[in-house]
């Protein structure tokens, strides 16, 4: 049997990344799609552990920007992911890395837009975005990032051109991992326009996007669709319906109940049990 041999950076050199590396960050982001956050950020942190050990400029950048910044961006820890695109935009300075700064000025306006500053926020990812152009399909997060950022900044006919063009490119490329989040994004986007039909395209949208989460094994996307659905549902005054339909997706995970996709959904959860909790104790 081959053993990978970790002082041999012959592999680097006509790879050039480390491929021990490359493996990690990919086992990070199937984790978080198949809804194992914690394992995904552990994976996420020894990518970069495995990357520091390399002494490779490009396979560090390779796991902070694909890992460690995403994910930790994904499961909502703000003060890792803070870290983490820190040290992505000083290692992309210090070593003339354009791809990767450009990942990482579009992790930092996440960051500045959770934290309030939508307008800078929308500046950073605009310029990230544009240096990454189309020739980097793991863009596709950043867009949906965008995307979501148009419309809290009220934006919301250019971020819904924002998110149609980013599925476009993805069909014709089938390059559909994040198919699912792109149409629950897009659903979220139609809901802000406040029109009559708004609610029924949303909910077309939200359902799409759980058949394609559930068809590709897509945990996490199934739960944001699922929170989406659910709390249109709970507004339509249905709240039973989104209790049958996100109950079952939130009793699937394992772990990751600190995250913030998983304390949404509880807290939707709580709402929906209310009333038929006041009702048993009133009976």
């Amino acid at each position: 049997m081959l053993a990978y041999v970790t002082s041999d950076h012959r592999h680097i050199i006509r790879f050039q990344i480390d491929l021990r590396v490359m493996a990690r960050v990919f086992l990070a982001r199937t984790l978080w799609l198949q809804g194992l956050p914690d394992q995904a950020m552990r994976t996420a942190e020894s990518s970069v552990i495995e990357a520091r050990a390399t002494n490779h400029a490009m396979s560090l950048g390779l796991a902070l920007a694909l890992a460690a910044c995403p994910i930790a961006l994904l499961v909502g820890d703000l003060d890792a992911a803070e870290h983490y695109v820190g040290t992505l935009l000083g290692h992309s300075a210090r070593h003339g890395l354009r791809i990767w700064l450009a990942f990482g000025q579009s992790y930092q306006g996440q960051l500045v837009i959770q934290r309030g500053d939508v307008v800078t926020g929308l500046r950073l990812l605009r310029a990230g975005l544009d240096e990454l152009g189309e020739a980097y399909t793991t863009s596709r997060f950043i867009a949906f990032l965008m995307a979501e950022a148009l419309g809290r900044a009220g934006q919301i006919s250019e971020g819904l051109a924002a998110i149609e063009e980013t599925i476009a490119h993805s069909e014709r490329g089938q390059e559909l991992w994040a198919i699912a989040e792109l149409l629950h994004v897009k659903g979220e986007l139609l809901l802000l326009q406040g029109e009559a039909a708004a609610a029924a395209a949303a909910e077309d949208h939200f359902r799409q996007a759980l058949d394609w989460a559930r068809r590709q094994g897509a945990l996490s996307w199934e739960l944001r669709a699922a929170t989406s659905l659910a709390r249109l549902w709970r507004d339509q005054g249905r709240p039973a319906e989104g209790m049958a339909l996100l109950q079952p997706v939130y009793d699937r995970f394992t772990e990751g109940f600190d995250t913030a996709d998983l304390q949404a959904a509880k807290a939707l959860l709580d709402a929906l049990a209310g009333p038929k909790a006041l009702r048993f104790q009133s009976s």
